[in-house]
């Protein structure tokens, strides 16, 4: 009897044959029926359209996929929504960077012809993660697939920009936020990898100006004292009480700051005297907006030193300029002392770059304040878990979820890209 079994097993051939069949018949498809006493519905985290899947969405898709099929197998009118993110930030990389070995780039195009380019990838590239979910055969409503830039939701998003901004829920300000020095575009917290790195901590002399003596700062980022505005000491710290409310020189600058005293101050660490820099520090920005303090930016967006800064250092790029400061300050007789320190650098999960606090006018989302139903977006998201009308599995994480919706801060929505919604404002 001949044998006409093949030896390896091939599970792609009946894999692939099943589940084209499973599709085509609608069996993932949601209902409409309403006698259907419960409803299920999960929302696909939209992978971005440029990438592949990798462990982590395999693991989050697995426990999707089971959840959706139980809730089938109970009779529930079930949705599973699939789509894909258009990725703002990492598809203009993508394409740039292929742009950039043609010897071009998106500016020789123009915005127009650079956006085409954008099209013509995501058409290339923009079925690689949905064909790999289905060779996983999750199970999700593929006549109901929706990318972030379809027409349709693009509408959406404008007329809830529109809606927002005239309830005062949106608004444009000139705020700090982490800014790409490369990618010359504000990023989200979630696009900046913090690692511990090797540094140093300079100590700096700030004489009073009274001439009476002097108090030493310890910093790990000199070249922002040009844009210094104040130093600070903690209220209870006995060894500087007597000075809260004098004057400091500030070294390499003419230009005199105050001693102030704030909470946020360790006492323990360094000297306990904290040089306060609002324009280029998130805790120091804090510290600026609650005791009323000038902002100096002193540095570009591309991270050269600006015209704020005394002249010998404008142009200079930001670490050129922190060699130069910190040669200056030890020629002059300011710098104490400099010491091996390990310090966390926030880094642009794509460039690699280091971040920098930037001000700089940008769009937020006011997630605290009420709107015109007395209610803040902050408050509504919170109410949807609490009355479970929308629920956590498992339902550890909606300590997770409270956390961090009762400690958000705004939340900025504009980015200074080509390819993405476009802010409906000019």
């Amino acid at each position: 009897m001949e044998n006409n079994l093949s030896k390896p097993f091939s599970p792609k051939d009946i894999e692939s044959r099943w589940y084209d069949f499973w599709e085509s018949k609608g069996f993932y498809q949601a209902g409409l029926d309403t006698t259907q006493k419960n409803s299920f519905c999960i929302l696909l985290p939209p992978p971005n359209v440029t990438g592949t899947l990798h462990m982590g969405h395999g693991f989050n898709q697995t426990l999707m996929d089971a959840l959706t099929r139980y809730h089938r197998m109970k009779g529930d009118n079930t949705l599973w929504q699939p789509g894909t993110d258009h990725a703002g930030i990492a598809t203009q990389i993508v394409v740039e960077r292929q742009l950039d070995k043609e010897g071009i780039s998106r500016h020789d195009l123009g915005r127009e012809k650079f956006l085409e380019k954008v099209w013509e990838w995501k058409a290339y590239s923009g079925g690689t993660i949905t064909q790999q979910m289905r060779r996983l055969g999750t199970s999700p409503d593929w006549s109901r697939e929706r990318f972030t830039m379809d027409e349709g939701l693009s509408k959406t998003v404008t007329e809830t920009f529109v809606s927002l901004f005239k309830e005062g829920l949106i608004y444009r300000g000139k705020r700090l936020v982490n800014w790409d020095i490369q990618l010359q575009t504000a990023v989200s917290d979630l696009e900046v990898v913090q690692e511990e790195e090797d540094g140093f901590l300079w100590h700096i002399q700030y004489p009073l100006a009274s001439g009476k003596g002097h108090l030493t700062v310890a910093t790990t980022r000199p070249e922002t004292m040009l844009g210094d505005v104040a130093i600070m000491v903690h209220p209870e710290d006995v060894r500087y009480q007597k000075l809260v409310g004098q004057m400091v020189k500030l070294p390499l600058c003419d230009r005199e700051i105050p001693i102030i005293a704030d909470d946020y101050v360790d006492q323990t660490f360094g000297t306990g005297v904290v040089k306060v820099t609002p324009a280029h520090d998130f805790n120091d920005y804090a510290v600026g907006m609650r005791h009323k303090l000038p902002m100096i930016s002193v540095l570009t967006l591309d991270g050269h030193i600006n015209e704020s800064a005394p002249k010998i250092y404008q142009g200079l790029e930001r670490f050129a300029a922190r060699k130069k400061i910190v040669e200056d300050l030890e020629a002059q007789g300011f710098l104490i002392k400099t010491e091996k320190h390990k310090l966390k650098i926030p880094r642009g999960d794509r460039t690699d770059v280091v971040i920098e606090p930037m001000l700089t006018d940008q769009w937020f989302v006011a997630m605290t304040k009420k709107g015109d139903d007395g209610k803040s977006i902050t408050e509504k998201a919170l109410d949807v878990v609490k009355t479970g009308e929308i629920k956590f599995f498992p339902d550890n994480w909606v300590n997770t979820y409270n956390q961090w919706l009762n400690n958000i801060q705004d939340w900025c929505i504009s980015r200074q890209l080509w390819w993405g919604h476009q802010i409906p404002a000019w």
